[in-house]
């Protein structure tokens, strides 16, 4: 794969600051691409955009995407700070734990405004920016624990089953309009977050394959997604998940 496979395409990656979202930044820039990242915290932001080489290659919208109004116009500046928008990649997200006779109703409102409703109102943005060109790739990032339990994240869960069922919807709306809508379910990623939690060695050693996934591994997958060799693949959320959940 040549650097320039990306050439001329333009990628807006939301949470784009650190982990996966940025291995996801870097990944599109070395492949060609120009990024918009949108993300809520200000100064990661700027140097994220100096890490990947500046105003050339990437471009940074600070936003809170988790209401209609604020995501769409963030949206709007992505796509315009880029010209237009071919890609979008919902990767915004937060990973809460509280045992679920716990979970109030600000923990409850909070995962599913950040890690679903802001999807949702994305993508709207996305696919009413890509309509007229007949074209374009949402992919969104899920997780495992759509599919199975975990202690301690039942909302987490639900929100993440909720992005691989809208994934669906969108697909099957926008099909007519050549929009490709997928989504990614990760499984355990090595990232500061994961570590700072105190399971990071039960997580790996409970994988299949007997690690973690590093940033990278899960941004190949979305990579190809979001690219032009997927041709035929639109509602499939891709299961990455060393083997943890086989479906």
């Amino acid at each position: 794969m040549g650097s320039a496979e990306m050439a001329g395409r333009h990628v807006v990656i939301t949470g784009g600051v650190r982990g996966l979202g940025f291995a996801l930044s870097s990944l599109f820039v070395e492949r060609g691409a120009k990024v918009a990242i949108i993300d809520i915290d200000k100064d990661g932001l700027a140097s994220a955009v100096e890490r990947l080489g500046g105003p050339t290659k990437a471009v940074g919208v600070a936003g809170d995407i988790r209401r209609r109004d604020k995501a769409h116009v963030a949206f709007s500046l992505a796509a315009s700070a880029l010209g237009h928008a071919d890609i979008l990649i919902n990767n915004a997200g937060v990973y809460p734990r509280k045992p679920m006779l716990e979970i109030d109703d600000e923990a409850w409102d909070y995962t599913f405004d950040v890690n679903l409703r802001a999807m949702f109102h994305m993508s709207v943005a996305a696919a009413n920016h890509m309509k007229p060109r007949k074209a374009g790739r949402i992919v969104s990032i899920a997780s495992i624990d759509a599919y199975i339990p975990y202690a301690k994240n039942a909302h987490y869960a639900a929100a993440k089953a909720g992005v691989i069922s809208l994934t669906k919807s969108f697909a099957q709306e926008l099909a007519p309009e050549g929009i490709l809508v997928n989504a990614v379910s990760p499984g355990p990623i090595d990232t500061p977050n994961l570590r700072a939690l105190g399971i990071y060695e039960d997580l790996a050693k409970s994988t299949p394959l007997g690690r973690v996934a590093d940033p990278s591994d899960i941004a190949e997958v979305v990579y190809f997604l979001a690219s032009e060799r997927n041709r035929y693949m639109t509602g499939e959320t891709v299961i990455a998940g060393g083997g943890i959940v086989m479906d």
